[in-house]
């Protein structure tokens, strides 16, 4: 478990979405933990570990120590590991592996101009924003509209399903909702302010049953708009994930800034004898 002022460090320290330490433990229901500089999160037998160092630059290496050293004292069966790199030792054990770049927005040198500026005015004329810290019955709607339109994969479809809970109990979330004309909701970001310098976008959809061209840039302006009130140096538009997706952060000047690696691990039970001897 952490204390408060180790929250308040790592939220300080924070540059990836998962460091958002109410973020994880609300969406995996896991107890977390700020063990040699890492951010990890523990449910059962199953270990979160966010492998981007609080401070100073990532070491392969480093981490591979570190990587072995908390397996010995969680004894975990199942660990979901994100690293800027993953060591060689763990990449050929994968069950399940990803690589993508976390897209990033400078809003201190954004400005709104062009086609990017018609499509937001034009949507702003049919549609009206909120910012609220509820999500509701139309919200769980336009989620299972986009589920059942782009079959995501069960990674998303789990975040959507948990998002609820998440910004209903979290006080650093904000739902930016678009509602059309006849008040159906048209679109809507959930959005974390948790970390000191950035916001992170956290998911979002649109609806094809209540279409309005423009709502996703409406919502994305109005994002841009909340994390400079808030303070904020950047957004994390999170992954690329595909050529769509990353054309629509391209377009509002996402870059890609860091290097995400993503490794699921299946780990044996350890037999009584090598539990007895890893307690001496």
């Amino acid at each position: 478990m952490i204390t408060a002022e180790e929250k308040k460090y790592i939220l300080s320290c924070a540059y990836v979405p998962e460091h958002s330490v109410g973020l994880i433990t609300l969406v995996s229901g896991g107890e977390p933990f700020l063990i040699d500089g890492y951010f990890c999160c523990r449910k059962d037998d199953w270990l979160i570990v966010v492998g981007y160092p609080l401070e100073g630059k990532f070491s392969s290496n480093e981490f591979e120590n570190f990587f072995e050293k908390i397996k010995k004292r969680f004894r975990p069966k199942h660990i979901s590991l994100m690293t800027p790199e993953l060591p060689l030792s763990i990449t050929g054990t994968c069950r399940e592996k990803q690589s993508d770049y976390f897209y990033t927005l400078n809003i201190q040198r954004f400005a709104l101009e062009g086609a990017l500026k018609r499509a937001v005015n034009k949507a702003r004329e049919i549609l009206s924003v909120e910012r609220s810290v509820e999500i509701g019955q139309a919200h769980n709607d336009l989620a299972q509209e986009f589920i059942k339109r782009a079959n995501p994969p069960p990674r998303v479809r789990e975040l959507f399903a948990k998002i609820p809970d998440y910004v209903n109990a979290s006080t650093q979330s904000v739902a930016i909702n678009a509602w059309d004309e006849k008040h159906n909701l048209a679109a809507y970001y959930v959005v974390d302010l948790a970390a000191k310098n950035f916001s992170t976008y956290v998911i979002g959809c649109h609806s094809k049953t209540h279409y309005t061209p423009g709502a996703s840039d409406l919502l994305c302006y109005e994002m841009i708009n909340m994390s400079k009130e808030r303070g904020k140096e950047y957004i994390h538009l999170g992954l690329g994930v595909n050529e769509g997706i990353r054309r629509f952060k391209k377009k509002w000047g996402g870059r890609a800034t860091l290097k995400y690696e993503m490794c699921d691990l299946d780990l044996k039970k350890p037999s009584l004898l090598e539990t007895i001897f890893a307690l001496r």
